[in-house]
């Protein structure tokens, strides 16, 4: 009888490794900010956050230009995304302001959740993709996770600044997860970073700008963030009033969809 032939594991290199590595890194991240909240740290656990995110920003972006793209890639990358930017934050949330709420916190912490988790599935499947214009591309629709979990923890990031007092209360951080929950599942258009192109005249400048942003990370970080997000809540309807707009000059010049879009 003819021997069976083993199918041998292939063969990966270092630079392969490096992206997954990166999306690992964050997953530990979204973990240790549950832990740092545990004990109480707060302002650690909203760090540990904004690590999770540099690394999501990341990951993907080196995969492509190291050309190490893969499937198993993209799945590993949405599952640390649902832990670190919906379990995460949400348990951060309930521990620190809705634990007090009883069940009506916990239920809100979970819808959460469930939201991030269902804006990651629809991501991965394509459910609900359809045809779009090219100029689509430049946005997502509804608001990204790792945005989403930045925007819960906008209440916590002002408090370290302004004090507990409204930002501190159960019912405000329930309204803001449960309203930033409906944004993350929506078909509202939001601006995407990902296609930001900046001409070569302007480099210069935007990297005096990259250097201003983290020399206030550094001196003022809680005041920074902060503001980040007012500026990304103010962006939105923005950005449906530029999408719009994009709709009815492309139905006026009698433009027509021709691909799906993967902008979830």
């Amino acid at each position: 009888m003819p021997r069976l032939r083993r199918r041998g594991l292939p063969v990966l290199t270092l630079n392969r490794l490096v992206p997954n590595a990166l999306t690992l890194l964050g997953l530990c991240a979204g973990l240790t900010a549950v832990r740092l909240a545990l004990i109480g740290r707060w302002e650690m656990a909203v760090a540990a956050i904004a690590v999770a995110m540099v690394m999501d920003a990341l990951d993907g972006r080196i995969a492509r230009l190291m050309g190490t793209t893969s499937e198993f890639g993209a799945q590993l990358d949405s599952l640390a995304d649902s832990i670190s930017f919906g379990v995460a934050p949400a348990l951060i949330v309930y521990l620190w302001a809705l634990s007090g709420a009883g069940g009506t916190g916990w239920a809100v912490a979970l819808v959460f959740a469930v939201a991030c988790v269902l804006r990651l599935a629809r991501f991965n499947t394509g459910l609900g993709a359809a045809k779009v214009f090219p100029w689509a591309d430049r946005f997502f629709t509804g608001v990204p996770a790792p945005a989403g979990a930045g925007l819960a923890l906008m209440p916590m990031v002002w408090s370290f600044e302004l004090g507990d007092g409204l930002f501190g209360s159960a019912w405000f951080n329930g309204f803001m997860l449960a309203g930033v929950a409906g944004l993350m599942v929506s078909k509202i258009p939001t601006f995407s970073a990902k296609r930001v192109k900046i001409p070569r005249s302007y480099v210069g400048l935007a990297l005096l700008g990259v250097a201003a942003l983290i020399a206030f990370l550094v001196s003022t970080p809680w005041v920074t963030l902060g503001v980040l997000g007012l500026g990304y809540l103010v962006s939105i309807p923005v950005s449906v009033t530029v999408y719009r707009r994009l709709q009815k000059r492309a139905a006026l010049h009698g433009e027509t969809p021709d691909k799906s879009s993967d902008q979830v």
